[in-house]
């Protein structure tokens, strides 16, 4: 262990030397926008700054105040653009903004003869070369997606501003331009071509240098986005997987979320002696952990301190979702990160579950029923399939799917039927109709996985809509049933999110902020099924084990709640591709359509 890791002192003093951002980034992101935001005024607005000086220059014979402008405007959107970079003391916006900076110094003495602008624009290009060794973070992973995003919105901004360069000189605007004959000016202007509203002297040459250089701008950086090169958030390579799976044949049965860690869209850090490893990706520059590290506990501290070494290489927000009471105390004992209580996880102990008793007459009625109408079930290890019938199940788990977008990662394998994912176990319901569908008599899928050597842990449900109400439940009974066949002794269900707050808010005494607090959470079960999913849970008299949050200031809790739900897939930013083109994957554990209102009213 000790030479393995550093010493506690020396773990605590890199942890307070980061990740948190810098003062001086911050203060400089800060510094720049305001800047950007001088150099558009300057280029907007023809009084921004009085000047004599100016007055003669408009009227000399080849000035240099149309051009000037339009680099004036140019250099303060591209300012704003790069602020949020140098907060995160990210290299590249560093560089750019050394260039951009003296450019809109130049613009500002050329067009206005304003010297508090260059006076300005060189006060923040000084902190910025004398601090340079703290802008070292490295780029984030990238999508075209973001080409996308960036012409949408650099589009609705340019035509936003335009409007108000066109607008900004009636003194010199020839007639009175309707709205519609302005928002046409500009959208020609954006494209280089003269539109309809006209001015006198050389306004016409400014408005057109200022336009022509948004729309310039708009398909420079939209342009550059989409053919940069591509490095996805991650991808675990086939040498970490092999790794991680060697990890897991010694340490699975820890946690019930291990082999999660084998989601082919995370990367993975591995501590110094190789006996530890975090799994992570990255979404909107949070770094985001799921469960508890895996491997060896006494080599866990080496791996999150390799994961806050990477988190801070590239300024990224570190947090961690759904891990143990275990992985939360070692999580911010090693990096003095603050831990928050997320949630409840079902765990069923199969020694002590039975039908029997009143507790559970609903779920024995409503299997008792399912049964009685000619439904059957299996419950098999992915190896004992062949190759047909999972080829079957693959597809009408996707076809089942219910959603547009695949959702799930932190309680979500991604894929079914994978060779070398021959421990997991599917258990299919079947009933045979006299018109079988695409899927034959297969009418409901469970896949989970596995939980160490006599664990299984729930990765996603999927029924056929036509099926009758309660296939979930009778599947998780027929699994729970088979278990000591297949030697699990343990089975762990789907997560509930804000448990304890739901069960003790509706219990008598209960206080009026806890109400409150349980009224909020039932509103928002209409989309996320908060509610419904914890009641489905509670059903089969679980044992509730919560799950943590990990994160390294309050201010950070709504940035990586968001990025957690563009990870769950709950939160989609680009646009679906057509259904035909999409990968045949399925997930997932915690997705709101695994347990159907139809379900749940027949519960």
């Amino acid at each position: 262990m000790s030479g393995e890791v550093p010493t506690r002192s020396q773990r605590m003093r890199r942890v307070l030397s980061g990740p948190r951002p810098e003062a001086v980034p911050a203060l400089v992101g800060r510094a720049c926008a305001l800047v950007g935001l001088v150099d558009i005024a300057a280029g907007v607005f023809p009084r921004f700054r009085h000047s004599r000086m100016h007055t003669i220059a408009e009227v000399l014979p080849g000035a240099l105040g149309p051009f000037a402008a339009a680099l004036s405007l140019s250099a303060g959107m591209l300012l704003l653009l790069l602020a949020h970079g140098l907060k995160r003391a990210k290299r590249r916006a560093w560089r750019a903004s050394v260039v951009l900076l003296p450019a809109g110094a130049m613009a500002q003495f050329t067009y206005r003869h304003s010297i508090v602008g260059v006076l300005v624009s060189l006060a923040l290009l000084a902190p910025l070369l004398r601090h340079r060794d703290q802008f070292s973070a490295l780029p984030d992973p990238r999508s075209r997606w973001r080409a996308l995003a960036n012409f949408v919105l650099m589009g609705a901004g340019s035509l936003a501003l335009g409007l108000v360069i066109v607008s900004v000189h009636p003194n010199r605007m020839v007639g009175d331009p309707s709205l519609a004959d302005r928002i046409t000016h500009v959208l020609y202007g954006l494209f280089g071509f003269e539109g309809p509203v006209d001015y006198q002297g050389n306004t016409s040459w400014t408005v057109a240098f200022s336009l022509g250089a948004l729309g310039l701008l708009t398909a420079i950086t939209t342009i550059y986005l989409a053919f940069r090169p591509e490095h996805p958030a991650a991808r675990l390579t086939a040498e970490d997987e092999a790794r991680l799976r060697a990890l897991l044949d010694k340490h699975g049965g820890r946690d019930s979320l291990g082999h999660f860690a084998l989601r082919r869209d995370k990367a993975v850090v591995f501590s110094p002696s190789g006996k530890a490893a975090v799994t992570y990706r990255v979404v909107s520059g949070v770094m985001l952990a799921s469960g508890d590290p895996i491997g060896d506990v006494e080599a866990w501290p080496g791996a999150i301190e390799r994961f806050m070494d990477e988190a801070r290489a590239h300024s990224w927000t570190p947090a961690v979702m759904g891990c143990s009471e275990t992985g939360g105390e070692v999580w911010t004992r090693e990096t003095g990160l603050d831990a928050l209580e997320l949630g409840d996880e079902a765990v069923v102990d199969v020694a002590d579950f039975s039908l029997a008793g009143r507790a559970m007459r609903n779920v024995r009625q409503m299997v008792k029923r399912i049964e009685r109408a000619g439904y059957e079930t299996r419950v098999r290890r992915v190896r004992d399939l062949g190759d047909a019938e999972l080829d079957r199940i693959r597809r009408a788990a996707e076809d089942w799917r219910g959603t547009d977008t695949e959702r799930g990662f932190s309680m979500a394998l991604g894929r079914i039927g994978d060779p070398a994912d021959g421990d997991c176990l599917i258990a299919t319901a079947h009933k045979a109709d006299e018109r079988p569908g695409p899927y034959g008599d297969l009418k409901a899928i469970l896949h989970f996985v596995p939980w160490g050597t006599d664990g299984a842990s729930l990765d996603l449900m999927r029924r056929d809509r036509s099926a009758d109400p309660g296939m979930n439940e009778l599947l998780i009974v027929a699994s729970l049933q088979a278990a000591p066949r297949l030697g699990i002794t343990r089975v762990s269900l789907n997560f509930a999110m804000f448990r304890s707050a739901l069960a003790r808010g509706e219990k008598i005494g209960a206080g009026p902020v806890l109400r409150a607090w349980r009224g909020l959470l039932v509103f928002l079960s209409r989309w996320f099924q908060i509610e419904s999913l914890y009641k489905f849970n509670a059903k089969f008299r679980p044992r509730w084990e919560p799950r943590f949050v990990v994160y390294r200031a309050s201010g950070d809790l709504p940035r990586i709640g968001f990025a957690a739900m563009q990870a769950e897939g709950f939160v989609n930013l680009a646009l679906p591709l057509p259904r035909f083109l999409r990968r045949r994957t399925v997930t997932s554990r915690v997705c709101a359509h695994a347990v159907t209102e139809r379900d749940v009213r027949a519960a």
